[in-house]
This record gives structure tokens, sequence and C-alpha cells, in this order.
């Protein structure tokens, strides 16, 4: 068979990225860690004498086993292109680079109708041989267990199916170096004896389930009535949730505050489930999204003949929700005569339909929420201080997701499992790289802006991949601006990044001045999900501007 030669590995080294002001290596999205041999001899050394040889084997295989499967998604992505040699070697090859071994390649087959496999590897100055011979001498079995998970999980994810190597010679046995040889598991006689070793251990497995059981019961006995909706274990969010779960036994009127996208309706959701009315209607108005004209027919209703157009009475959004809950979301927004109406609601529990002269009774919880400062409001004289006595009798501060970005890894399994089931999507999760992204964000759209973010990661993401950086912040993100990178001869060199100028890349790209504007106003509006009031706090402008704005790109 002719010789395999390795191709060159300057697009492995690249992948490598050295950022010690931030306490950081990667190894492309994957976070990477350089520890001594001698602290993995002795995790070898307390494993085997803490739960025995066989359950140390099984450990230590599994984790080379998941190290495997990382690195053939690099392949993948770095060689995806190349002769099945040529990317298969990148395991290999990384193997070398993170300081394993030396790996020469003795067989290699690929191909067949079965999807056939046979490889067979020389390893020299196998770091698992090393560290066992100094702590317990030469033996009579081999010893690179973690080796082999290694490459066993790696070429079982490259060829998509279970390929089971065995270490047929070992150094630690006295051999001048280690020989590997792998196949389909079928192909080895006694692949059901090794097959365990490379499966969930009965006796560690079960100790984590009942450590996870455990910990479920404490989660239970702490937050017994949290919902699938409210997802958080950071102080802020709890006092949040405790504030609302003491409010749900009562009748009060709650205020929730907090900034645009925080999951102020979520809340009241929750609270609204968590309540005696849970089987009663939620009926839920954003305040800013109705025209002035209108607000007070869509909130206390319209007889008959009120108004022009008015052909037919209609209930109202209270009398809707009666029995049950009613969120008013930017209650902010409402003009002052809709704001007296509500007070009277709130005081007299009743309400009067435009054009009507009798009152209905309301039993309604209501639920307010807005994300301005309504202090200031009374002060401008755009909100009555009235009824901010009468809302603000039990308030709940929400906290934005920068103030909370412990709680980011939950949200994101939780959102991207769901997006998975909307976009019929197999994802295998969310690189190391992307979650420390998602980490630094400053989060100005909170979770609502997370949610677009990660759906869209998982539209990108290849199908059974993972969610990368680039899949996540398309043109807006880039790494540090200054790194360190690995040579072809070992050496750190420092490369540098060119910051981004925004002046300097609008005027680069050649739009004009109006197409960028036209630009900028649609995608606030869209951010905010077509809250025009929202759309301009983010534009630092009033909602009236915005309107002079979009009616003039309209014309």
């Amino acid at each position: 068979m002719a010789t395999i030669h390795y191709p060159e590995s300057a697009d492995l080294r690249s992948l490598l990225r050295f950022a010690p002001e931030d306490g950081h290596i990667w190894m492309a999205e994957n976070r990477m860690l350089l520890l001594h041999a001698g602290a993995m001899s002795e995790l070898r050394k307390e494993l085997i004498a803490s739960v025995g040889q066989q359950q140390a084997r099984r450990i230590l295989t599994r984790m080379g086993f998941a190290s495997g499967m990382r690195d053939a998604e690099l392949a993948r992505k770095t060689r995806g292109t190349s002769g099945p040699a040529d990317a298969f070697v990148v395991g290999p090859q990384l193997h070398m680079l993170e300081g394993c071994a030396r790996v020469e390649p003795v067989r290699l087959e690929f191909g067949g109708p079965d999807n056939g496999f046979y490889g067979e590897f020389l390893w020299h100055n196998a770091w698992e041989a090393e560290v066992h011979v100094q702590a317990f001498g030469e033996v009579d079995h081999p010893v690179c267990w973690m080796m082999i998970g290694y490459a066993s999980g790696y070429t079982s994810a490259f060829m998509g199916r279970f390929i089971l190597f065995k270490e047929v010679e070992c150094a630690a046995t006295g051999c001048e170096h280690c020989r590997i040889v792998g196949k389909p598991a079928e192909e080895w006689p006694d692949a059901d004896e090794l097959r365990p070793y490379f499966e969930a251990d009965s006796i560690v497995g079960r100790l984590l389930e009942l450590r996870d059981e455990i910990e479920a019961m404490r989660h239970t006995i702490a937050c017994p009535r949290r919902t699938a909706d409210l997802i958080g274990n950071s102080s802020a969010f709890l006092h949040a949730y405790d504030l609302v779960s003491r409010a749900a036994s009562t009748n009060v009127s709650v205020l929730l505050l907090g900034e645009t996208g925080v999951g102020k309706e979520r809340f009241a959701r929750t609270l609204h489930e968590m309540s005696a009315r849970k089987d009663e209607p939620f009926i839920a108005v954003n305040c800013a999204a109705l025209p002035d004209e209108l607000i007070e027919s869509e909130l206390f209703g319209v007889e008959r003949g009120a108004f022009t157009g008015a052909h037919a009475s209609r209930a109202g959004k209270f009398e809707r929700a009666h029995g049950g809950t009613l969120f008013l979301d930017e209650v902010g927004e409402l003009p002052l005569p809709a704001q007296a109406k509500l007070l009277r609601v709130l005081q007299e529990g009743e309400i009067e339909r435009l054009g009507d002269e009798r009152t209905r009774k309301v039993n309604v919880r209501l639920v307010a929420a807005t994300n301005v400062d309504l202090q200031k409001a009374v002060h401008a004289g755009t909100f009555r201080r009235d009824l901010l006595y009468r809302l603000n009798v039990y308030p709940v501060t929400i906290p934005p997701l920068r103030e909370r970005t412990g709680d980011i890894p939950a949200l994101v399994d939780a959102m991207v499992r769901r997006f998975e089931t909307l976009h019929g999507k197999r994802i295998a999760g969310i690189s190391d790289k992307a979650m420390h992204a998602l980490k630094l964000h400053a989060w100005p759209g909170n979770v609502r802006e997370l949610e677009n973010v990660l759906e869209r990661g998982v539209i990108l993401a290849p199908q059974n991949g993972l969610i990368e950086v680039e899949h996540l912040f398309i043109g807006n993100f880039s790494d540090t601006a200054q790194q360190h990178s690995l040579s072809a001869q070992g050496a750190l060199e420092v490369t540098r990044q060119p910051e981004q100028d925004l002046v300097a890349a609008v005027l680069d790209s050649g739009v004009s001045l109006e197409a960028f504007e036209q630009s900028l106003l649609q995608r606030a509006v869209e951010q905010a999900n077509g809250n025009l009031a929202a759309a301009a706090r983010l534009l630092g402008m009033t909602r009236p501007q915005l309107n002079y704005r979009i009616k003039k790109q309209s014309d």
C-alpha cells in the first residue's frame, strides 16, 4: 500500500488561538485547556484508587470518546472538500497538535458497499503510557484508555458508524511504541466485551442519576410551581419570580417593570396560571400598538351607533377578561382620557361602553407593564399621578438579561430545543465560543433578542451540527483585537485584528444615506416586533418623529 503522507497542518494550527487577556484558549469554536501531564497522572491514580481499574478505564475512555467526536466536527469543517484520507487524518494531526503522541499512519482503508473502514497507526511517546509507567511501572495490559476512546470517538463520528479501536501493542507493557487497529465493531470477535467501556457506566451513571434526582427534588422544594415559560436561577430573577408567586394567591393589581424584551408578558401569564383565575381568560393588550382613537373602544367596548362605523355593539377587553386576567402592556402609552377611565375601573370595578350610559360590573385582575419611568411621565404631564399610585401597589422589576448572564446556558438549551421542533432540525448543540459570545453580548433587546438570535442560529447551523458564532452574529462579532496563534515551529505569534469603524464601513459600502436610513428604521421596527414606541426608543427619538420618517420613506 502507498505511504500515507500528512497534509500541511497550517489549516489546523490556524484554528488554535491563545487569548491570555481573557483566560481562553480556542481550537476553532471549542474552548481548550493546557493541563500538566503530571496532573492527569494524578487524576488517573485517584480514579483507579477510588473506583477501581475497570471503572477508571470506562470513565477515561468515554472522556476521550467525547473529545474525538468534537474533533471530527472540526475535520468536516476544515477539510470537508478534501479526499477522505486527507480529511480523516485531521484527527491524528490534531492528536499530535494537542500533545498526546506522535501518530504514524501504517494503513488506512475506506469504502466498499458497507461503508467499510480499516485503520492502523503507531503512537510514539504516548502520554498515557508514560504517566502510567511512572505511577505503576510496566504492566501486562494496554493502558492508553483515553487515547483509544479519542480514536474510536473521532472515527465513529467521521464514518457515521461505531468504529472500535483496540490497542494491540502498548509502550506501558515494554513495547517500543503503541500500535492501534480500528475497524467496525462487528468485525471484532470480542466487541461485546469492549463495548461497555464506551457506554454509560452502570454504577457511575446511576450515581449521576441519583444526584440529578436529588437536585430535582431540591429544585421542586425551592420552587414548587416553577413554570416552563420562566427559566432562570439568578438572584434577581428568583426575587422577581418570588414576588409574582406571592401575588398569585391574591387579587392585587401588579405592575411589571423592566426593559423591552425581558419577558413581562411571560411573567404576567405565569401569574395568571398560578392563580385561582387560571381557568378563566387571559387577555393581552399592547397599548402602544393601538391608535389613540381606538384605545377606549378596544378596552371598554362600544355600543352600536356610538360613532361612524360602529354598526354593532361590541364588548371590550375588560368584558372579555371577566373572571380572568387583563394584561396591559406599554401602559405608559395610554392617552390621558383612557387613563381616567382605567382609573375608574380599578376603583369601582365597572366599565361603560362608548355610546352607552349603563355601567357593567367586571371582575378582572389587572396586570400592567411598562419599560418607561412612570414617575418621569407624571412630571412631564403624560401620565396621571393618581393612576400611578393605583397601579404601583405591587411593583415587580424584571432584571435585564445582561444582569443575569448565568441564566443564558439554560435559556439557550430550552430555546434551541424549541426551535429544533419548530423548524424540524436536529442540532448537536452550541459551540463553546458561541456560548462565550452570547455571554459577552450586551443584549439591548434582552430575552426576545436572544430568541431571535438563537432561531437564526438553528436555521443556519448544519443538520446534526453545532451552532457557531457565525450562525448567531452575522458580520458583527469578532474575536479580541489581539490574538496569539501557533507557528509551524510551535512558537506563539501575535496577530492583531483591525478595529471596525461603523462610519467607514457605511461609506465604503456605497449605500446612500436615504437607503441606509430606510434599512435602519425597518430593522428597529422589526427588533421591536412592530411596536413603534419601542422602536422609537431604540433609535433615540419620539414616536411622532419615527412616524414622520416612516411616512416620508413611503411617500
